[in-house]
């Protein structure tokens, strides 16, 4: 599928991948942000496309209908897999292996977000607005209803 814009044609990526844990690659720093990787195929065929930049991606466990949102950090994961963050695969309910669907998306920029620390523990730390500020760095968008992890002194706290 392909729109006419701006006098050149931007296409549509849209692909399908089994999903893996970031750990599986030793890329946990990624742990804690929304960046996937994805394979050298998905990047020739995006370059191709001339797609928008950044490049995001809608994220769908066609399984279970649920999806999220992304960006990418790489384009090295082997054929035909994506590696993913933990909270990404739990937030979609995915296991090891399973397929997983991938379309390339234009997000509106947001203006407001109200976050939520699952538990109070997180309010305990010392200055949880600037953690929590240099975590979001890490993030390219956010998804309405999705939890993510804030990474803070050896600990997990689970923002919703």
């Amino acid at each position: 599928m392909f729109h006419f814009l701006g006098g050149q044609y931007h296409g549509h990526f849209e692909a399908t991948y089994r999903a893996f844990p970031l750990a599986f690659i030793d890329k946990q720093s990624a742990e804690y942000g929304d960046k996937v990787i994805l394979p050298p195929s998905a990047l020739d065929r995006l370059a191709s496309l001339h797609i928008e930049y950044p490049m995001l991606f809608k994220v769908v466990n066609n399984s279970t209908g649920r999806s999220t949102h992304c960006g990418v950090l790489e384009f090295v994961a082997q054929e035909g897999h994506v590696y993913l963050p933990r909270w990404m695969m739990a937030n979609l309910l995915l296991t090891e292996g399973q397929p997983v669907s991938f379309a390339n998306v234009s997000l509106p920029k947001g203006t407001y977000v109200k976050l939520q620390p699952v538990t109070s523990d997180f309010l305990d730390i010392s200055n949880p607005k600037a953690v929590l500020e240099r975590t979001l760095r890490s993030y390219s968008c956010l998804t309405v209803g999705d939890c993510f992890v804030v990474h803070y002194n050896n600990k997990d706290y689970e923002i919703e």
